[in-house]
Parts: C-alpha cells; sequence; structure tokens
C-alpha cells in the first residue's frame, strides 16, 4: 500500500491501483514471476476461489492456484511457490488433498519457504517490498527485510539441509556461490 497525503488528506492506494487500470497478470513484475515458475517446473493454474488463506492463492499437487480478481498482494505468488518448492518431491503431489500431513508445513519448511522468496526476489531483481509486504508476515515485512539486506539469513542451514544453497563457509569450501544464489531451486 501507498500513502499519498493531498491536501491533509491520506489516501491508500493498492500497489497495483497505480498501474493504470492494467491487469494484475499483464504488470511486468507478475510476468517475470510466472516465467520463472514455469521455468523451473512449478505449474501455475487460473481459476476463481473461494476464500483463501492468502487472497487469490491456494497450493494444489505441485501447483498454485491464482485468482487474480481477489489477489491482493502478489508477491504473495513467490511465497507460495516456496512452500512448493522447499516441500520433499514426494510429499509436494500430496499438497492441497487430505494426504498431506495436517503438521504440513513445518515451522522450518515455512522458515525456509520466507528465504526461498527473497532468493528468488534477488534473483528476478523484485524489490523486496514486492514480497514482504507490510500486511504479511505477522507485521514482520520490515525486520525480514532490514535482516535479509544485513545477511542475516535466518534458516540458511535448512535451505542448505535441502540441498538447495550453501553458507558462506561451505561455498568456500567448495568454490562455489553464496546464497543467495541458489544450486537449485526445487527440492529433490
Amino acid at each position: 500500500m501507498l500513502l499519498i497525503m493531498d491536501s491533509g488528506t491520506a489516501i491508500l492506494f493498492n500497489y497495483f491501483d497505480l498501474k493504470s487500470n492494467m491487469s494484475l497478470k499483464e504488470t511486468e513484475e507478475v510476468n517475470k514471476v510466472l516465467h520463472f515458475l514455469e521455468q523451473i517446473g512449478i505449474v501455475v493454474i487460473e481459476k476463481e476461489l473461494g476464500q483463501t488463506f492468502l487472497p487469490g492463492l491456494d497450493l494444489g499437487p505441485n501447483c498454485i492456484f491464482i485468482d487474480y480478481n481477489t489477489l491482493i498482494y502478489p508477491g504473495d505468488i513467490l511465497h507460495e511457490a516456496g512452500h512448493l518448492a522447499v516441500t520433499a518431491s514426494v510429499e509436494r503431489k500430496l499438497i492441497g488433498t487430505d494426504e498431506i500431513s495436517v503438521d504440513w508445513p513445518t515451522q522450518g519448511e515455512e522458515m525456509a519457504a520466507i528465504l526461498w522468496s527473497f532468493a528468488a526476489s534477488k534473483y528476478l531483481n523484485l524489490p523486496l517490498d514486492f514480497v514482504f509486504h507490510p500486511d504479511g508476515y505477522k507485521n514482520d515485512a520490515d525486520w525480514l527485510i532490514s535482516n535479509f539486506n544485513s545477511e542475516n539469513y535466518i534458516g540458511l542451514p535448512i535451505l542448505e539441509w535441502m540441498g538447495l544453497c550453501l553458507g558462506n563457509e561451505r561455498s568456500a569450501k567448495e568454490g562455489k556461490p553464496a546464497f543467495p544464489v541458489m544450486l537449485k531451486w526445487m527440492r529433490d
């Protein structure tokens, strides 16, 4: 949301209201995200959704469902993709079904999805507040951005254990780039 002051009047605008009535899925940011997801093998299905935890988004087996008419924060697409990406492939096909564990995602997987979405934002050259918006992350978006900008990558050992990236120490030993560069985007 943007706050614009005009003659002492505060007006709130949704980020994409300023895109001159452009369809949400036609914006440069969303196109980047959708193209990236296609490249890494995450299927995106456009469909009408009822009420969901994140407006306009839901997860299914190996896919993300998007309802552009109710989507408020398109950066949430990357966070939801992170959930798919950090879930073991054998469990990924159970997401959105009654067969997935009631504990999914675990707290560790939640942290990994947050950090994964940070890496994806950097890779796509998207502003961090595109994903880490003020109405998400239990009001800790600014704190997360501050930590990530300080290279305090909360949850990095989990992503490293999953085989998705390397921390500084292993990166130096193996002569490969360190996080936020990813070795791969999808967990085996």
